[in-house]
């Protein structure tokens, strides 16, 4: 039988190279605001000749936008483009500038955001994934709770959980810093969707440690959690797969608009699938057993722990 829970601490280790530089581009630099967050104007236009980014971006700031962000898209000729809050008026002034210069285009969606709508997004953000967090803990730790420790459980799901949501915001972090990637209200929506991919995958596995602890398959904590995990795991890798596929397909095909929030779901999903695998399973042996000051020790000198 193949030891996945042997190999825990290394899951763990994996996990922090992963996120700790996330964590230190988020102190340093934090996340990229789209408008969503702090109001302002987008526009997606296709043009019909070839433009180049540096042409645009010098006939915008001739246009009193000087400040603009200015991303290619998926679609050939298309550019994603951020200003500062305009109205109908100005983003026709804007259109019909560039098209002085560039000849047709095709405004493929517009989108504006006041202050005021801004600061509410980002406070009922705030509220829906505490929320989202609050409920999960306790529904797990009610469906689980004739197994000993049952708050385990929810625990043990919502550590998993803040791992992938790290994983989203370091890597976002990341790509603002290099790539200009903003995060909008999508995100948002993407990350609470792969917080309930994840508990969902969590609970697959926890549910079926719950099986063999009632047929009674081992005495052994760590034995019966590495069966479980062999036994639903191609149930989730195939289950993942999947889903990665059609993701991928609309990340290189779908518009600029859902961008965000398809990445954010691709992150989510790999990450998601690691964490319910390696994290979350892992971390219930190791609080069963009361190995966390095993797991320090074995930092420093992770050879020491080749053994178990």
């Amino acid at each position: 039988m193949f030891d996945i829970i042997g190999k825990r601490f290394w899951f763990f280790l994996i996990s922090a190279v992963v996120i700790i530089p996330g964590i230190i581009f988020l102190a340093i630099f934090g996340l990229r605001p789209g408008i969503d967050f702090t109001s302002g104007s987008t526009m997606t236009l296709s043009f019909e000749e070839t433009v180049d980014q540096g042409d645009l971006r010098e006939a915008l700031a001739e246009l009193g936008q000087s400040d603009a962000v200015i991303q290619y898209t998926t679609g050939e000729g298309n550019f994603f483009i951020r200003v500062k809050e305009i109205g109908e008026g100005g983003k026709e002034q804007i259109v019909d500038g560039l098209e002085e210069r560039f000849g047709p285009l095709t405004v493929l969606d517009f989108y504006s955001v006041s202050p005021v709508v801004a600061q509410e997004l980002v406070r009922y953000a705030a509220i829906a994934v505490a929320a989202a967090a609050v409920g999960i803990l306790l529904y797990i730790s009610w469906a689980f709770r004739k197994m000993p420790a049952p708050f385990r459980y929810g625990t043990c799901a919502i550590i998993a959980l803040v791992h992938d949501v790290l994983v989203v915001l370091g890597i976002f972090s990341i790509l603002g810093v290099f790539l200009n990637m903003e995060v909008n209200a999508m995100f948002i929506t993407g990350v609470l969707t792969i917080i309930g991919y994840s508990v969902n995958d969590t609970i697959v596995v926890f549910d079926r440690i719950r099986e063999n602890i009632t047929k009674g398959i081992s005495r052994d904590f760590e034995v019966i959690v590495n069966s479980s995990l062999i036994e639903t795991l191609g149930r989730s890798l195939n289950t993942s797969l999947t889903t990665l596929f059609v993701l991928l397909a609309l990340f290189l095909f779908g518009g600029a608009t859902i961008q965000n929030f398809i990445l954010v779901l691709l992150i989510g999903i790999i990450s998601g699938t690691y964490s319910s695998i390696g994290v979350a399973s892992s971390l219930l042996v190791v609080w069963e057993k009361g190995e966390w000051g095993r797991f320090i020790r074995w930092l420093p000198l992770p050879r020491a722990a080749d053994g178990g």
